[in-house]
Order: structure tokens, then C-alpha cells, then sequence
């Protein structure tokens, strides 16, 4: 890695030029860095704002799924039913699900290769179990921190092969050549640096690996761990195309301790609550909507492998119609939600909660699981005692306090458009992670983990394979970017002349406010052209308005930037949506009314408006991009599951004579 300083201005830049650029140490980026290092490529750095600071290293659920081919027992599988599931989502193109499911096998053992304590039993058997959206048992877990795990082996293999590494390094701006064709690198800010004037770094590398995570800083009820921001806007501002930008993820989750309550947290069929702002008029507000405590307590235990919302599974008493309770308890009527595992769910005057009064389902999976106990907590603890301990572990006793909850944006299905070489239609950026937008509309469990390794592995290969030459020489570097490099300079010269701002904060706050009302799990119309409207006047006087007079506010004004672009496009596709005839799908109502949801007693014969994907809105994907400083909207017909000439003796020739075919 050639190493230089480059003086411009007031500023003393730091220069590197490398190979391959990698952004973010979450586990799709640092397999891709690994696995690059492995097929020979060594000039490479990763730059990450901060060390483990992602999804990654701090999120998870109470068996937190790792979902791949089933490797065990008696039911049959393959990579063609498992890319036909997963197509089958809905808004996925197909070669990408082939890629997706040919590829598991190889990164799941991988994993298994460097530690990450993966179950089987003593024959060798990986077991399997159903997770959402799976038709078969694929999902495994290595407990509540599967993707932690996963960070930890591949952070080991990045320090075991001396993988240069530069933390603290945020950066805010991907570089392009002048025809904004490819990136050629990028600028960060080195946070450690106490002079702003020296606390540039710039990047001269011929290919970007992104894997900054998802866009959690955009939204404001969030169990996305808060060291994570995302960095999806600058990718838009470089001209990368994003795709599916209206499919996130939304579940009920924690926020003292942000977690997401999936699996035993509900099968152990804990009390919902809820509560005035002082804690006060306790009510279990769910009675009022369900007939009885058998149908309660079974719609609660599915919430368990039902967990992201799901508009399809609200009618007929359906688990997805206790977050829509939730939500409408917390945003139309301003109480607190509490779930209590502390005593069992009650209905005043009628059959009370008894081990005999619960549905089938429930009893015989309690019963199997030995967890057929008096309370949700002695459930919860002969069920999963490690999903007990965790909350123990970071300041929450179960047994003994009420756990505050939410309807919170947990996933972003959507991303940046790529290839089935997880290159972005902005040549040499290589999206990874939660970052790329592979997904549909549906995803199993647990297939976003994955995608992430799937995907890392496959970039990583096309680069070796392609794109090995080094980095431009630096005076042609320096020329190519040289319009980009003096604007983000002239912004930061503007935001320290200012000096700090306290409207940063207020902008941060109102960009999540923003998104999270008119993108949360109830949309309609009216709020999504209000959104877009007042996110156009943002744009235009944000840079005027906020300041810094440290390299951390700095860092902080180009997050706002990064988060206002990213949220504006974000709304934009989800007005497209609307206004085009989308329906409800996915983890969101779409409704001409502020919440659908009968005023009384929820009845089995009611139903929200569901996508039937007969209108071409909802067939076609949605990419949208900046292109000449203006929105370009493409609905893309989906592509399907490519046939494959599986000879092997043309296998074989193909590899011989290359050995990435199709690269």
C-alpha cells in the first residue's frame, strides 16, 4: 500500500493507494477482505468508522438464524428448490437466488472451518429448524450472537493474516472518474485526529468493497444497533442505482436493550401491556381484540417464527395483528408497551390462562421442548436460558422488571442494485451485506447472512480474477477526482467556518421522525408526497444550516448529508409505490386512512388490502438513482432462474479454460 501526504488548500491530506478499498468490518466485509487476501490479492485496507461497531458484532434474537441448504435428516433439499424459495419472495431477481443457494454450502462450512460454534450431533449432523418465511428447516443458529460469532472468526482471520486495518476512519465520499462510469476511490475522516486540517484520509483504489450495513440512521424507532448509520447516500451520490428501496423489515423488539424479541422471548407467551407516560392505568390492551385466551395466547406463541409483520398474517386473529396493537397503542393513543414475563396473560371475565386452555400447537411444542411451565419466565428459561441471561447480561432481570418494547425497523430488504457478481451498475463498487439489495419483498430468516457471505465471496473472486490491477498512477488519480475531492473540501472549510451548530442534532432527529412515519408499517399517500415534499426543501438548505468546530462534528455534518439523500430516496420509491397502485406486502399496510384496523373486536372475516402482484408496480422491481442531478425511476422487470447446462465434462472445459467462468 503506497503511502504519501498531499497537501491542498488548508488541508494536509493523508494518501493511500491500494488494489481494493474495503468500507466497514461487519462479517460481509471482512469475508470479502479474507477471502481476497486467500486468492492472492494482499493489497487491500479495510476502513471502518468504527471496529465491530456494526449489525454484525451487535445484533441477534434469541437463536439469532443462519440460514443455508439443509446438510441433515431425511427431507430432501436442493439448490434448486432452496433458489426457488427464495425467488419465490417475490421481487428477487433469479439469478441472484441461484447464486445465493449454489453458493451456501461452501460459505456455511467456511464458517464452520474458522469456529463459529455451528450445532450437529455426534454423527456430524448440522440439525435444522423452520424459521419465517422457510418451507423447509434450513435455518441453524449458534445462539442469540450467530452474526457476533461470525464476526469474531473472521475479525481472528483478518488479524491472523495481518490484514491492514484503519479504524476510526469514517468514510464520507466515493470517488468517481469524470464520466461517472467507476469509482476510483474515496475520502474519509480520520476521527482519532484532533486538527480537522489534517484529519482527511484519501483513497486511490481501483475497486470499493461496501459493506456499511444497512441504513439505520434514518430511522427513529430502530433495533439497529446505534453505532451503525449506514452510508447508503453517498453510494447515491456517487451514482450507484438503488433497488426494493420500499422493503424493509420491521418486528417487535426492545429498547432499553435493542433486541429483537422473535422466537422463544415469544413463544414463552409472556403478558403484553400497556401503560400512561408515568407508568400508571396498566392495561392488557390486547383482550380488547382477541375473543379469547386460547386464540391470544396461540396468536402470541406464533409471533414467535412469525416474527417480522407481516400484513398476511393479521385477518383471522393472526400474529401480525399484535404489532399493528402495538403500534397503534404507542402511535395513536401515546401509551407505553411493556411485554411482563414476570405472570401469565389474563382476560378479565372469562376462562382464565391454564396449560389446559392453550391450543394444540402450543402445548405440544412446549411440551416437547420441556418447557411446559407455570409462568412465561420458567418457560423462557427451559426453552432458550441463554435468551434469558442475555438480557440479565446487560442490566434487565425478566424475572423481576417489565421490558419496553416497539414495532421497530430491524431490516432493509433493498439496497443498491448489483450483478450476479454483487458488482453495482457503477463500476468497481462491490455492495455487500444488508447494503446490497438482493432481497425481495419476503426473505427467509436468517438469508440475509447468507447473502452477505455469499455475496463477499463472489466479489472478492470476480476481483482477483478481473479487476487486479493496481490503482491509477496519483497524478491522474489526482486530476479524475479532482471536482469531487475540492467539493467535499469547500463543504468542510464551510462547516468549520461556522463553527458548531446545535441544529445537527435537530436535523438527525427530524430525517428519523420523517422516515419512520412515513416508511413504518403503516403508509399511505398523503404522508409519503408530504415526506418527499419537505425532504426536498432539506436538501436544498441542509449544508447552510449545520456546522462543526471538531473532527467528529465534521464527520457528523457528512452523516447528515449521507442520511438526508439516503431517506429522500428511500420516500421516493415508496411514493412511487403508492402512487403507481402498490398495495399492502411485505412488513407494511398500505392504506388510504391514517391506521387500518377495525375500532372493536378484531374479526376473522376482516382483511387489509394485499398485493396480489397483478399490477405492474408489484411485479417489477423499483430502481431508482440520481443521474445528472436528477431522480431516475426504472421499474425492472424481474429476472428468472436461469437453466444451467450441468455436464460435466462442459463444466469442466469451461473451468480449465477460465477459471471463473462468466467473470
Amino acid at each position: 500500500m503506497e503511502n504519501k501526504i498531499i497537501r491542498t488548500g488548508r488541508f494536509k491530506i493523508n494518501y493511500h493507494s491500494v488494489n481494493t478499498l474495503i468500507i466497514g468490518s461487519g462479517a460481509a466485509s471482512l469475508n470479502a477482505a479474507v477471502t481476497l487476501h486467500s486468492l492472492g490479492q494482499t493489497n487491500i485496507v479495510v476502513a471502518t468508522s468504527l471496529w465491530g461497531g456494526g449489525t454484525s458484532n451487535n445484533a441477534g434474537s434469541d437463536k439469532q438464524t443462519y440460514y443455508k441448504l439443509s446438510l441433515a435428516g431425511d427431507k430432501p433439499d436442493s439448490v434448486a428448490e432452496m433458489a426457488n424459495d427464495l425467488f419465490n419472495g417475490k421481487c428477487m431477481h433469479g439469478d441472484i437466488a441461484l447464486c445465493e443457494a449454489q453458493g451456501s454450502v461452501q460459505a456455511f462450512m467456511n464458517l464452520v472451518r474458522l469456529g463459529v460454534p455451528f450445532p450437529h450431533d455426534k454423527y456430524g449432523a448440522w440439525a435444522g429448524y423452520k424459521t419465517d418465511h422457510d418451507p423447509r428447516a434450513r435455518a441453524t443458529s449458534a445462539g442469540p450472537y450467530t452474526s457476533k460469532r461470525m464476526f469474531e472468526a473472521l475479525a481472528g482471520e483478518v488479524k491472523r493474516r495481518k490484514i491492514k486495518v484503519l479504524n476510526h476512519h469514517h468514510v464520507i465520499s466515493i470517488l468517481t472518474d469524470r464520466n461517472r462510469t467507476k469509482v476510483i476511490g474515496a475520502l474519509a475522516i480520520n476521527k482519532k485526529e484532533k486538527n480537522p486540517s489534517k484529519a482527511f484520509v484519501l483513497f486511490n483504489s481501483a475497486n470499493i468493497i461496501l459493506g456499511t450495513g444497512g441504513p439505520a440512521g434514518i430511522y427513529e424507532t430502530s433495533v439497529y444497533p446505534l453505532s451503525q448509520n449506514g452510508s447508503t447516500g453517498m453510494a447515491f451520490k456517487a451514482g450507484a442505482t438503488g433497488q426494493n428501496l420500499t422493503e424493509s423489515q420491521f418486528g417487535i423488539a426492545s429498547l432499553k436493550f435493542r433486541w429483537n424479541l422473535s422466537g422463544s422471548y415469544q413463544q414463552a407467551i409472556p403478558r403484553y401491556i400497556s401503560t400512561d407516560k408515568k407508568g400508571k392505568d396498566e392495561k392488557e390492551f390486547l383482550n380488547d381484540f382477541f375473543p379469547d385466551i386460547s386464540t391470544l395466547s396461540k396468536a402470541i406463541f406464533l409471533k414467535g417464527y412469525q416474527w417480522p409483520f407481516d400484513p398476511g398474517k393479521i385477518s383471522n386473529y393472526g400474529s401480525s395483528l399484535i404489532d399493528l396493537l402495538v403500534f397503534r397503542e404507542i402511535t395513536l393513543k401515546g401509551r407505553m408497551v411493556y411485554l411482563d414475563y414476570t405472570v401469565n396473560p389474563s382476560m378479565k371475565n372469562k376462562r382464565k390462562f391454564t396449560l389446559d386452555n392453550l391450543d394444540n400447537e402450543v402445548v405440544s411444542y412446549l411440551k416437547n421442548s420441556g418447557a411446559l411451565k407455570k409462568t412465561p419466565v420458567e418457560r423462557l428459561q427451559a426453552l432458550n436460558a441463554p435468551a434469558f441471561s442475555l438480557y440479565r447480561e446487560n442490566g434487565i432481570d425478566l424475572s423481576r422488571e417489565y421490558l419496553q418494547i416497539a414495532v421497530c425497523a430491524q431490516h432493509n430488504n433493498g439496497g443498491l442494485k448489483s450483478d450476479i457478481w454483487w458488482e453495482s451498475d457503477l463500476k468497481h463498487l462491490f455492495p455487500v451485506g444488508e447494503v446490497n439489495g438482493s432481497h425481495g419483498v419476503y426473505r427467509p430468516g436468517g438469508s440475509a447472512l447468507n447473502s452477505g457471505q455469499v455475496g463477499s465471496y463472489r466479489a472478492a473472486l470476480y476481483i482477483s480474477k478481473k479487476y487486479n490491477d493496481p490503482a491509477l498512477e496519483t497524478e491522474k488519480f489526482l486530476r479524475e477526482g479532482k471536482v469531487q475531492i475540492d467539493s467535499e473540501l469547500a463543504l468542510a472549510t464551510r462547516w468549520l467556518s461556522k463553527g458548531s451548530a446545535i441544529q445537527n442534532e435537530r436535523y438527525f432527529s427530524e430525517i428519523r421522525r420523517r422516515m419512520s412515519d412515513a416508511g413504518g408499517i403503516i403508509r399511505n399517500l398523503k404522508k409519503a408526497a408530504m415526506a418527499s415534499s419537505e425532504t426536498r426543501a432539506m436538501l436544498k438548505q441542509l449544508h447552510e444550516n449545520i456546522g462543526a468546530d471538531s473532527v467528529n462534528e465534521l464527520a457528523n455534518c457528512f452523516q447528515i448529508m449521507d442520511n438526508c439523500l439516503a431517506h429522500f430516496l428511500y420516500i421516493e420509491a415508496i411514493k412511487t409505490y403508492i402512487e403507481k397502485g402498490g398495495r399492502s406486502r411485505g412488513s407494511y399496510l398500505v392504506t388510504d386512512k391514517e391506521i387500518n384496523i377495525p375500532e372493536g373486536p378484531a374479526t376473522s372475516d376482516w382483511k387489509p388490502d394485499l398485493c396480489q402482484y397483478d399490477r405492474d408496480i408489484e411485479k417489477k422491481i423499483i430502481e431508482i438513482g440520481i443521474k445528472n442531478g436528477e431522480i431516475r425511476i426504472n421499474l425492472e422487470k424481474v429476472r428468472k432462474i436461469p437453466s444451467q447446462d450441468l455436464w460435466f465434462e462442459k463444466v469442466w472445459k469451461d473451468y480449465l479454460e477460465d477459471n471463473c467462468p462468466g467473470c
